[in-house]
């Protein structure tokens, strides 16, 4: 009996040892205590790898804890205990989980990339457990059941039926067998869709095409050779020239590139990304991601996953998006028919004995371009200094809203490149902080994306400001050059900078509401209408300037980019109606139907039914296309030019009033849909800026194909 208790005593100490030491270690953990930090933001210098999974648990620990409270609570349910609580809850899962998931889309890693394996299955596994909490679940019920009782305002109401029917799409009304079902394939989504995104950016940096004969670059611009022979170098292959699939080494390749050859090698390492039938191929996880979205659709009581998400959006059904896709489609397609018809000519007139091929495209485009409208990229380039065009962003926010952006040196950055603001009304006080990430690298995922590290939100009384992130993937500075972009790259700048600012200007009580939390076809509207200014004549004539002599860029020239904004607009919506429509086809599959044998046969058949030209492929194939299997756009890709109607319609009215930077119209649009993010109906707040909703004529005008 003595032996036993001197063991079990001995067992005791053990184990409290093991989680002083536990404690010891938290403690010392600087994702798991409050930022002390400018503005507290991430403290990246204090920050490694293996602090992230003891965070990431220790934080679902206490996320637990907050749920347990509340879910155990024997109080009556009420708004305040139950449904505020419950948005107030997981404070330090945010908190480590938005330094984690923007590191390892800006800055990842082998190590992170296993990190993410390790702790997919268990975030996976978390979540679920709070959304099928019978206890907690009741309690959100008992206060649903009893909403019209209850006296709420607009935002609270939506705050209320959003949580409830947020509970009921995750399972919340399943019976046990269906509910284990339900995390097995969660479980499997999750691990999933994080391998095809991994894949995508293996593959994307397995690939170089290496340069070593001068005459190679035939036709390319003097600042695309520097950089092409910067990469040799960084590769150990100085002498020679690097190019890369990542975009800003892509297309001007395929621009400019007199080598067909070459355009047509590097072209087709593009398109079959995730298609070699190597380690990084994607075809086989598109198949099984296909058939477990089918599979949960119709296990939640949904025809098919494009139902399920769909019915929170504002397009509601699949049939709304199909019908304004194919709107579009048929006169994208008639025009695209004859932007192909006019290369092909200049290609028989120049006594080329070949047929355009998409990897002609670009390169011909700009032919056509610089011929009817005496413009090319690479003259316009040279007016798009990046820092001029960010300052020029800024500059429109603070003609429209009145807010200014003071660089800080003494914030915390995760990488040397990354630059930081502070962000200020026009009163002067702190609105947040935003982070500009601007230039690729092997660690990085392509594109272009806003994030955040923390959200906008009340608390205890207190308005907790953003912390926001831009990343894009723009050339880096060449020889004694600056960074130049591309017209599409100046939009781009813009575009990101309109998420920032729907974060940055966010002004709602709720985590669950603030900022970009809204659905999916609505969340574009803000980026989308920046666009609109970037290349209004007096926005560009204070910002593009010549990198060289610092001239003004001509009102010649301003012109000739007016005269040509409808060019290669059929090849532009062609190719993204493709990726929406692909999109549609793939999550409009029930589960009887969603057994896909040959994912490159699919996608041919979806796009030769709707009439798809052999000179242009889909803006994203499927092997490739993270948007909807790695990222949150399945059943919403559609939504760019869903908001594209909204954005068009919403920049008319600035220009009704003879004025783009209209006071009395930007504070509307601030006050009633930047500041509200997701406290309303998004018609309702579009309606409340514009006083009606939105017609489609101001978007096929201004995409030249009304």
């Amino acid at each position: 009996m003595k032996k036993t208790f001197i063991l079990l005593f001995g067992l005791a100490c053990i184990l409290s040892a093991c989680q002083n030491q536990e404690k010891t270690e938290n403690m010392k953990n600087p994702l798991l205590s409050e930022f002390n930090t400018p503005f507290g933001v991430p403290p990246f210098d204090q920050i490694n790898n293996e602090q992230f999974i003891p965070a990431m648990r220790e934080a679902m620990k206490a996320d637990n804890e907050e749920i347990d409270a509340i879910a155990g609570n024997t109080e009556e349910p009420t708004f305040e205990n139950t449904i505020v609580a419950l948005d107030n809850s997981g404070e330090l899962l945010d908190q480590v989980g938005g330094v984690f998931y923007n590191l390892t889309s800006s800055l990842t890693s082998p190590e992170l990339q296993e990190i993410e394996q390790e702790i997919a299955p268990e975030v996976s596994a978390h979540g679920d457990a709070i959304r099928l909490n019978e206890k907690l679940f009741k309690r959100i019920k008992a206060v649903y059941d009893k909403k019209a009782d209850l006296d709420l305002n607009p935002s609270q109401a939506k705050l209320l039926d959003d949580t409830y029917k947020g509970f009921v799409r995750g399972g919340a009304n399943l019976n046990n067998e269906d509910k284990e079902k339900l995390k097995k394939i969660n479980e499997q989504l999750s691990l999933l869709t994080l391998q095809f995104g991994q894949n995508v950016l293996g593959q994307t940096n397995d690939y170089k095409l290496v340069i070593d004969t001068k005459t190679d670059l035939s036709g390319l611009p003097e600042n695309v050779v520097y950089s092409a022979a910067e990469a040799a170098k960084e590769d150990g292959l100085e002498g020679k020239w690097v190019f890369t699939i990542q975009k800003p080494s892509l297309l001007p390749f395929l621009t400019y590139a007199d080598n067909r050859d070459l355009r047509k090698e590097l072209f087709k390492a593009y398109a079959n990304l995730g298609n070699r039938n190597d380690q990084f191929d994607n075809k086989e996880i598109i198949s099984k991601i296909v058939k477990l979205r089918s599979e949960k659709a119709n296990l939640l009581g949904y025809k098919t996953h494009a139902d399920y998400v769909l019915e929170r959006n504002m397009a509601k059904n699949p049939a709304s998006v199909n019908d304004l896709l194919m709107r579009l489609w048929k006169p994208a397609i008639k025009v695209a028919k004859a932007e192909a018809a006019d290369m092909q000519m200049m290609i028989d007139r120049d006594g080329s004995n070949f047929k355009l091929e998409p990897w002609d495209w670009w390169y011909y485009a700009e032919k056509v371009r610089k011929e009817k409208y005496d413009i090319d990229e690479s003259t316009l380039s040279q007016y798009f200094v990046l820092d001029n065009v960010r300052q020029g962003a800024f500059d429109v926010a603070h003609k429209l809203y009145g807010i200014t952006f003071e660089p800080r040196n003494d914030v915390p950055v995760y990488h040397q490149d990354v630059e930081a603001y502070e962000v200020k009304d026009a009163d002067g006080s702190h609105l947040g902080v935003l982070y500009m990430d601007f230039f690729p690298r092997d660690s990085k995922r392509a594109g272009a994306w806003m994030s955040e590290y923390r959200g906008q939100h009340i608390e205890d009384g207190e308005d907790i400001r953003p912390v926001v992130t831009t990343n894009f993937n723009f050339t880096k500075p060449s020889g004694d050059a600056p960074a130049l972009l591309t017209v599409d790259e100046v939009q781009t700048t813009f575009h990101e900078f309109g998420h920032a600012l729907h974060g940055l200007l966010s002004k709602c009580t709720y985590k669950g509401q603030a900022g970009t939390s809204v659905s999916r076809d609505f969340v574009e509207l803000p980026s989308q209408i920046m666009e609109n200014w970037a290349l209004e004549p007096e926005v560009l004539r204070s910002f593009a300037k010549h990198y060289q002599t610092g001239e003004v860029i001509p009102d010649e020239l301003i012109q000739k980019i007016q005269n040509s904004s409808h060019f290669n607009q059929g090849f532009t919506t062609v190719e993204y109606l493709a990726a929406s429509l692909l999109d549609m086809d793939y999550h409009t599959l029930s589960p009887e139907n969603a057994t896909i044998k040959d994912v490159n046969v699919f996608e041919d058949s979806a796009l030769n039914a709707v009439g798809l030209i052999p000179e242009i492929i889909s803006r994203y194939r499927s092997p490739y296309f993270s948007h909807i299997f790695a990222g949150g756009y399945s059943s919403g890709y559609y939504s760019y030019i869903w908001a594209e109607v909204l954005d068009a319609d919403a920049f008319q009215a600035f220009k009704e009033t003879g004025n783009i930077f209209d006071p009395a119209t930007a504070t509307a649009f601030r006050t009633n849909v930047l500041e509200k993010g997701g406290t309303r109906d998004p018609m309702d707040l579009y309606v409340a800026f514009r006083g009606k909703e939105p017609g489609v004529e101001p978007l096929l005008k201004k995409r030249g194909l009304d």
